[in-house]
């Protein structure tokens, strides 16, 4: 979602803010808006629902160790990454891990990154993974930051013209692709009108690696 070679059309004075657990709920309905608007876009084709959005975000503000770094254009909020440790997250993300082999409790699940088009292009992809990890190590003892991403058929009808995935840039930040590490999530896609199962394969890295 931050591959977007579009670039502002004029330079931006971007406010950039940290929040964590309750200091994150007065950017709740900024934030629901800006992940059904960025989710609507290919691969996830999310029919979102503000609802349920806030529902969702009550995980983060009940987490003392979570993150929401998020990105202002004056009053507008254009882009955001959060994250938490796994522990704090829904079974759904943490058993796939946890079947793997994996201490749950030394995990961090970075949630997602949101970018509107405009902004893209500029460098906060890394930057957004960059001050994740930061976050991460500087939370307790956590050994692994993860992420995980749905996975798409190559003919699926909505699939754009020449969409390309992040596995490249992902890869550069160090993260291992888990095949064999799947979460199962469910959601209604935009040209659905009942929700279906998604299959998401997890990206996994030792935090004590340097990134590039």
């Amino acid at each position: 979602m931050t591959g977007s070679d579009k670039q502002p059309s004029a330079p931006r004075a971007l406010r950039y803010l940290h929040c964590s657990g309750e200091s994150i709920r007065p950017h709740v309905d900024a934030l629901a808006a800006l992940r059904m608007q960025v989710f609507r876009t290919f691969p996830y084709l999310y029919d979102g629902d503000i609802a349920y959005e806030r529902a969702y975000l009550e995980t983060y503000i009940a987490s003392e160790r979570s993150l929401a770094f998020l990105v202002y254009d004056g009053a507008a909020l254009v882009g955001a990454t959060t994250a938490l440790p796994m522990r704090d997250e829904e079974a759904a993300f943490s058993q796939p891990l946890a079947a793997a082999g994996f201490d749950v409790s030394r995990l961090f699940y970075f949630g997602e990154s949101l970018l509107l088009p405009a902004y893209r292009g500029n460098g906060l992809g890394h930057r957004f993974f960059a001050e994740r990890e930061t976050w991460a190590g500087d939370a307790g003892d956590f050994s692994h930051a993860c992420f995980c991403s749905v996975q798409r058929p190559a003919d699926h009808p909505l699939r754009p013209a020449g969409h390309q995935p992040l596995d490249a840039f992902w890869r550069r930040r160090g993260y291992a692709r888990r095949d064999d590490i799947v979460a199962a999530y469910r959601w209604q896609d935009i040209d659905q009108d009942h929700e279906t199962t998604k299959q998401l394969v997890f990206w996994v890295r030792a935090l004590a690696q340097e990134s590039d």
